[in-house]
């Protein structure tokens, strides 16, 4: 899949794991993406997106939830 988010291009971060000893060691912060498929003018479109797009979109109106969509 891919690791980036269609819409809002949110991506992986770099950062560190940080030990109780405070030591430092390198690690990846990725992003929850999902395949998600809905229509647009009469076509099935299919993206992935960020769980946070997804939500927004909901929240926006712009995709029907799960119970809603049945």
């Amino acid at each position: 899949m891919a690791s980036r988010c269609e819409l809002t291009g949110k991506g992986k971060q770099y950062g560190h794991n940080v030990s109780f000893s405070l030591r430092r060691t390198k690690r990846v912060f990725k992003p929850n993406l999902q395949k998600k498929t809905f229509t647009v003018g009469g076509q099935k479109v299919t993206m992935v997106l960020s769980t946070q797009a997804i939500r927004t979109l909901r929240k926006k109106g712009i995709l029907q939830s799960a119970a809603k969509a049945k």
